[in-house]
């Protein structure tokens, strides 16, 4: 028996407006439902391949707040997430998490600010503006991973250096280990490196699965640690 939290999920297109940008997205069209196998799926990319589109409209309809957050945050400062979230038809575990979290990358600020203000004595502020963009990152995770909880990473590695990468890959494989389930949208080759985890990529048409050393992010640093003399004299060559 699958004992992840969500199990596979499908696009309910009669619910998507025909002229939809979503309809555009090749990596959505798949025939069937995708299935999540292992307690931690990376979804890969280029940018602009609706991975954090599909990472976003699952995390809503699992009941976080679209910037971002614990299931207990409730604000908006900028509506722009897509009519997704509503389409989807996500096939579930009986088995309920007992704790969860929300990472964008790009909209952390403002549940940051959010969190000094829920605060109170009993649920102290971290006070994440007092740290540096990555040292609150590393915070958040610290704090905020626990066992038996379903996680929506979107690229947690935009303020961390490779160090705290390798930090935050044994703080996600340690809670993975705990009946936790991550889905994890990241350009990493550190994280993708996690022992067992499932990469999907949203490149080449629909989502489908990818081995480690076929993944863009693995490919490109391969290449530019083996060979940065003559890339980069091939890139800045003046002809």
């Amino acid at each position: 028996m699958n004992p992840l939290f969500l199990q596979s999920v499908s696009i309910n297109w009669d619910k998507i407006p025909s002229r939809s940008y979503l309809r555009d997205i090749d990596a959505l069209s798949g025939p069937g439902p995708l299935s999540f196998h292992s307690p931690i799926t990376f979804f890969v990319g280029e940018n602009g391949s609706g991975k954090s589109t599909m990472l976003e409209a699952l995390a809503i309809a699992s009941g976080f707040n679209p910037e971002g957050g614990t299931r207990n945050y409730s604000f908006s400062t900028h509506d722009s997430h897509s009519e997704l979230w509503d389409a989807l038809k996500i096939s579930r575990s009986f088995h309920r998490p007992g704790w969860g979290y929300f990472l964008r990358a790009e909209s952390f600020y403002n549940v940051a600010t959010r969190e000094e203000e829920y605060s109170d004595a009993l649920h102290p502020s971290q006070r994440f503006h007092e740290q540096s963009h990555g040292e609150s990152f590393l915070t958040l995770a610290q704090t905020q991973l626990r066992p038996n909880g379903l996680y929506f990473l979107d690229e947690p590695e935009a303020a961390l250096s490779p160090q705290r990468q390798l930090t935050l890959l044994l703080e996600i494989y340690e809670c993975a280990r705990q009946e936790s389930q991550f889905i994890i949208v990241t350009h990493s080759p550190i994280l993708l490196g996690i022992p067992g985890a499932s990469i999907l990529t949203f490149d080449d048409g629909p989502i489908h699965t990818c081995a480690y050393e076929d993944t863009e992010s693995y490919q490109v640093t391969e290449m530019f640690i083996n060979n940065r003399k003559q890339l980069l004299a091939r890139l800045l060559s003046e002809d």
